[in-house]
């Protein structure tokens, strides 16, 4: 379902005027339906029928807004660091539904999760579990431990986001798992319940799925008859979402295929949904500065750059442009291009527009990967965040101010 509809040739979500809310607060700006988040939610969490639990994977979006809607939904959440956790929990977020990922765990980061009480550790290496286990042994505590085994199978996605394979950083080998496993049982500090496996971003049919989940299966058989019974499996997330001419499963197909593989097991599922809950309930709207012609390309060059939304530059990314007022005027063919000092600065390439200068234009599936990947590069201040709901818009990020820019540097006094 789309959220961003053309109305009397203004683009609007939830009835708001794109245009008005561009001139509210400038830009560049990220703006989020509410509504789309809900939906999509909905469609993971009330199409399966085994226990199961859906943890929002907070590195697509942390604005702590978003964090307290989806727990407000009865959401868990997939962090990788100390930072998100913290989020989680200063939006009302129930640390006991946090699976803690990530392949860099430090010393504080672990004895904080511990501390707040979270679900579970994905463990990533040998040395991680040992880490873990001196920590909780050192706090009097067991920490609840899945494994995240890495399948070795092809995502067929982009190599940047493709985490299942042997060439990847993540995981441990399956092969090497199960002695792992038999290790982990040994541990005092360690309490093993379940198994994880995440194998890429942005997959588009379900057979990976499905073949990584066979043998994930495969090895919680044989850790059952060797005496390690597990609570749950952790599938991860990655199910894709349209960006231009994709057709990826739905939520429901992607469910269905987890319930039919696992109704035989006495295990509760967890998924980790993040590009597919946010992506297409945020746009990026940004004002047209100049037209300038080239020699070989025409340029609209425009106040988001880079540093506003990386994707285009660091992976080659096709995201749909398109204006946020239809005009009865003659369209140009651009590169979409930013103010950043880079000549891989820039948003969309050979893109029929119908633009004049001043005009705001609207970079769509952004509300996955923008903001959470943005910086300050070329001191740019950090762009607003708004969330729609209800036909009512609420800022949820300031824009940076200038001295926001330099807020922790200092001086030194040299004498």
């Amino acid at each position: 379902m789309n959220y961003f509809k053309y109305e009397d040739n203004f683009l609007c979500v939830d009835g708001v005027k794109v245009c008005d809310l561009a001139k509210k607060y400038s830009t560049p700006l990220y703006i989020y339906s509410q509504k789309s988040i809900e939906d999509v939610f909905n469609a993971y969490n009330e199409s399966i029928d085994i226990p199961h639990q859906v943890c929002y994977a907070v590195k697509a979006n942390s604005n702590i807004a978003i964090i307290q809607t989806m727990s407000r939904l009865g959401a868990g959440f997939d962090i990788v660091s100390k930072g998100e956790l913290a989020r989680v929990i200063k939006a009302g977020g129930d640390p006991s539904k946090v699976m803690y990922s990530g392949v860099a765990k430090r010393v504080d980061e672990i004895e904080y999760a511990l501390e707040m009480g979270i679900h579970c550790f994905n463990v990533e290496s040998e040395p991680e579990m040992e880490r873990i286990n001196e920590i909780a042994l050192k706090m009097e505590k067991k920490a609840p431990i899945s494994i995240r085994v890495n399948p070795d199978v092809d995502a067929k996605t982009h190599p940047y986001i493709s985490t299942g394979m042997k060439k990847n950083k993540f995981g441990v080998p399956i092969e090497r798992a199960f002695a792992l496993y038999k290790h982990a049982a040994e541990l005092p500090g360690i309490e093993i319940i379940g198994i994880d496996c995440h194998i890429g971003s942005q997959l588009t049919e379900l057979k990976p799925f499905s073949d990584a989940l066979d043998r994930v299966l495969l090895l919680v058989k044989r850790l059952e008859e060797s005496g390690i019974s597990l609570k749950h499996i952790d599938m991860g997330g990655g199910l894709g979402v349209v960006y231009d001419q994709e057709v990826p499963p739905t939520p429901q197909e992607y469910m269905k295929l987890l319930q039919d593989k696992l109704s035989g097991y006495n295990l509760k599922l967890i998924i980790e949904p993040g590009r597919s809950l946010v992506a297409n309930a945020g746009i990026l709207v940004t004002q047209v500065q100049y037209l300038k012609k080239g020699e070989l390309h025409d340029f609209a060059i425009v106040d988001a750059g880079m540093n506003d939304m990386i994707r285009p530059a660091l992976y080659q990314a096709w995201m749909k442009i398109d204006v946020a007022e239809r005009k009865n005027i003659e369209s140009g063919v651009y590169d979409v291009v930013g103010p950043v000092c880079e000549s891989s600065d820039f948003l969309g390439k050979d893109r029929s527009l119908p633009i004049e200068q001043g005009d705001y234009i609207v970079q769509f599936s952004a509300g996955a990967y923008g903001f959470s990947m943005s910086s300050t590069y070329n001191s740019r201040p950090m762009a607003a965040e708004i969330l729609v709901n209800n036909g009512k818009d609420y800022m949820i990020r300031k824009r940076d101010t200038i001295d926001d820019l330099y807020r922790n540097e200092i001086l030194p006094v040299q004498e």
